[in-house]
């Protein structure tokens, strides 16, 4: 998947389907906890911060991903 950086195409540093360990850094508005890939934004559901977790993406948009706790 591929996302705009700075007027330049640069591919995410996630791909959906994929399994990344990853520590929760933060809560979204929706109460999603935000983990980063490379400073890529995942947005994990029933998680909270500081929670260490294996996720495994399930979307990857443009500026973020989703996923989900494997």
């Amino acid at each position: 998947m591929k996302y705009l950086f700075n007027n330049m195409e640069s591919t995410a540093p996630v791909e959906a389907g994929e399994s990344y360990d990853v520590t929760i850094e933060d809560t979204a508005r929706e109460g999603d906890g935000i983990a980063r890939v490379s400073g890529f934004v995942i947005f994990v559901p029933n998680t909270s911060v500081g929670d260490e977790v294996t996720i495994k993406v399930t979307k990857v948009a443009r500026k973020f991903a989703f996923g989900e706790v494997a």
